[in-house]
């Protein structure tokens, strides 16, 4: 089954690649890998903001990882290189915080489990977790990938 064709079973469509936001590319492939920037948690074309810990939940903070996830494979899409993934390799994770806050993994979980479900057991992969005291635009999450591609 084409990735496409998996998005379409799952009822998910897709949102447009996001623009970057200053000097960098959204995906550079080297060595067999597409390394994807960090992408922010777009909701409606608004950024998702605020702090876990203070102002956002455990579970709206999942929804803004998931949605980081959607901009990851849009921008793999956009790229040319969605049905080119060998394998989702590593996830980076950054959740804007307070300092007590410790529950950044079931946060990012959110951006993990759509890769599952997305790409299958290609889509089980490494990943970091990090408390950060504050994000780019106020973005309540965001998250960056290492994509291994087919030759």
């Amino acid at each position: 089954m084409t990735v496409a064709a998996r998005l379409a079973e799952l009822g998910i469509t897709l949102p447009k690649a996001a623009a970057p936001v200053a000097s960098y590319v959204p995906v550079v492939v080297h060595g067999g890998f597409a390394h994807v920037s960090g992408q922010l948690p777009f909701v409606d074309g608004q950024v998702v903001k605020g702090r876990l810990g203070d102002d956002v939940s455990v579970e709206a903070g999942q929804a803004a990882a998931r949605a980081c996830g959607l901009m990851i494979v849009a921008q793999l899409e956009a790229a040319g290189l969605l049905e080119k993934v060998e394998r989702i390799v590593k996830l980076g994770a950054f959740i804007n915080c307070t300092a007590d806050f410790t529950d950044q993994p079931e946060v990012a979980n959110g951006a993990s489990d759509l890769m599952e479900q997305v790409f299958g057991d290609a889509g089980k992969h490494a990943r970091a977790a990090v408390g950060v005291p504050a994000l780019p635009r106020g973005a309540a999450v965001e998250v960056d990938a290492v994509v291994a591609l087919k030759a």
